[in-house]
């Protein structure tokens, strides 16, 4: 039986939650978050949005280690024109999918001192809408915290790595002939090595309010992404907070039928673990 990609990514979400609260219960140098927002319409209009979001953190006096996985899902009605002989003779709405993106990954930290670190650092994205189905990197640099307070914090890490990436499918049409003739095109895997810098910043608005921001540039001679996520979450309880935010992906080489900018802004509930501040 055939298990679909969202179920899997379900399924897998299922497994940390409990491993995960185990480790709030026994080591407060453990802490984290889980998100989901869902978003359904039926009647005139039918879509369904899923967006869920896990990350994982460990810091003490020499390891600063972060472990993430987000997923967003969408399927909505969609006009499909109806060819006949390569001629467009109307148009019939379908149910499909319309986005299917997720991305995980990791990083492991040795700290030189409170402010300095060696970083290691992997991901893996896949997206079915994007510029590039699937790209897979790994790093290694050097991490610091500019200023840390009880109200904020800044970093930075910068170093070289390697990336391995799949262009999207495409489709040619041939209008010379009569009908016309469509082609599937996939481009060959691609790899370079790029650098990599990451800029994350933290900030409690209130006592009750804190905001998020992070930058992530992996850049190469062949192509360049640069990834930027800012949210604002507004706690209700000690563990749970509502959550919106805003994330941009840009990759600067594209194929035909795609852009160079994805976009995705979300509204979520949070659940925070682990020790707090």
């Amino acid at each position: 039986m055939r298990v679909s990609r969202l179920t899997a990514l379900a399924a897998a979400f299922a497994i940390c939650l409990p491993a995960l609260a185990l480790a709030d219960s026994t080591n407060t140098n453990w802490s984290g978050s889980g998100e989901f927002g869902l978003a359904n319409s039926t009647g005139n209009t039918k879509s369904l949005n899923m967006d869920a979001k896990f990350k994982l953190g460990y810091e003490d006096d020499t390891w600063k280690d972060a472990f993430f996985l987000d997923a967003n899902r969408a399927k909505s009605s969609v006009k499909v024109p109806v060819l006949v002989n390569g001629t467009v003779t109307g148009e019939t709405e379908n149910y499909e999918t319309t986005a299917n993106h997720y991305d995980l990954g990791g990083s492991v930290g040795y700290k030189f001192n409170p402010r300095s670190y060696l970083i290691g650092a992997a991901r893996y994205d896949h997206d079915d809408f994007a510029p590039n189905r699937w790209q897979a990197v790994a790093s290694i640099g050097l991490g610091y915290i500019l200023f840390k307070d009880a109200r904020a914090e800044l970093s930075v890490e910068a170093g070289p790595g390697y990336k391995r990436y799949q262009p999207q499918t495409y489709t040619v049409v041939d209008t010379t002939v009569t009908p016309p003739v469509t082609t599937s095109v996939t481009p060959p895997v691609q790899d370079e090595a790029i650098g990599r810098g990451l800029v994350n910043y933290k900030l409690a608005l209130t006592d009750s309010a804190s905001l998020q921001e992070t930058f992530l540039a992996e850049v190469g001679s062949q192509n360049k992404y640069y990834q930027n996520d800012i949210g604002v979450a507004v706690a209700m309880t000690r563990t749970l907070a509502l959550k919106v935010a805003y994330e941009n992906r840009y990759n600067s080489n594209i194929v035909p039928g795609t852009k160079h900018l994805d976009s995705l802004f979300t509204t979520n509930l949070v659940y925070n673990f682990g020790k707090t501040k």
